[in-house]
Parts: structure tokens; C-alpha cells; sequence
């Protein structure tokens, strides 16, 4: 009697020690990097340079390629691309993001995914709308992800 109580118990216990281990393992660092991923969308949102040195590598390699051009270090990413572009260009921006699949392999990770990006211009008040494709590279540094590549460009095949 006692042996089929505690089985019983295993048995009950087995799904929950399941689960625990998944959410140690590449679950978790997916959740992580979609984490990483809603936070970049608010920093292009706000233009917070406090988030955006959250989630970025301060490594002197981070690297940013866009229609614009191409920027190398976390400074540079922040002046051209956000303060400049994002900040200065736009007075309201909203990044929706879409169709994300995100990849680990050891520290190192990927993302893969759409966005529509609606803003109005500060110069003249007027509404914009661009779809983009956008791939982010991130490493593993004292195990917190952080992004350390970006890419992106026109979303030509993007239906509104």
C-alpha cells in the first residue's frame, strides 16, 4: 500500500519536474531573447537610451546594417540610428513586430522576423508606414543575453 502511495506521488510529481527542466533549458533562453526583442521595440518606440544600453553588448564589435548605412559600436547605434534617426526624424514611432523565430546554439542566438513601422514625421506632422525583414544577433555575456548585430531592411513582399 505504501509503495503504490508513493508512486502515485512520483507519478504526480513527474510532470512538474518535466516542466522545471524545460524552463532551465533552451526554453528559457528563447523567452529571454523574445524578451530582448519586446525591449528593442520599446527602445525604437521611446528613443530610451537607458534600455537600450540594457539590452545591447557594450563590446566594441555590436554592429548595426540599414538602408542608411552601417554603424560599429554601441555608441554609434545609439547617436545615428536612435537619437538621430529615430528620435530626431520621427516624433511618434510605433515598431509592431511579426512571424518571430529565434534560434539558440550554446551562447550564441538569432532572431528572424517582420515589423510595420508606423511614425509621423516631425518636420511636417505627416503619417508613415514601412514594413521591414529585420535579423538580430545576440551573445550570451555572464549569462544575460544581449544583442550584439542587427540587419535589416525593406519588407518588399510584406502585405499591409
Amino acid at each position: 500500500m505504501v509503495t503504490r502511495i508513493l508512486l502515485a506521488a512520483i507519478l504526480c510529481l513527474m510532470p512538474a519536474f518535466a516542466a522545471a527542466q524545460i524552463d532551465t533549458g533552451p526554453g528559457r533562453d528563447i523567452a529571454a531573447i523574445h524578451h530582448l526583442i519586446e525591449q528593442y521595440a520599446k527602445a525604437v518606440d521611446t528613443v530610451d537610451l537607458n534600455v537600450l544600453s540594457q539590452i545591447w553588448s557594450h563590446s566594441p564589435e555590436v554592429s548595426f546594417i540599414y538602408p542608411l548605412g552601417e554603424e560599429h559600436g554601441l555608441d554609434a547605434v545609439e547617436q545615428q540610428v536612435f537619437q538621430k534617426i529615430m528620435g530626431g526624424m520621427f516624433s511618434v514611432r510605433d515598431l509592431v513586430t511579426r512571424g518571430v523565430a529565434i534560434h539558440v546554439s550554446g551562447n550564441a542566438g538569432w532572431s528572424e522576423f517582420h515589423w510595420i513601422f508606423h511614425a509621423t514625421m516631425r518636420k511636417d506632422g505627416s503619417a508613415v508606414t514601412t514594413h521591414g525583414v529585420e535579423t538580430q544577433v545576440y551573445r550570451k555575456e555572464s549569462g544575460k543575453w544581449r544583442l550584439v548585430h542587427v540587419h535589416y531592411s525593406e519588407d518588399h513582399q510584406s502585405v499591409p
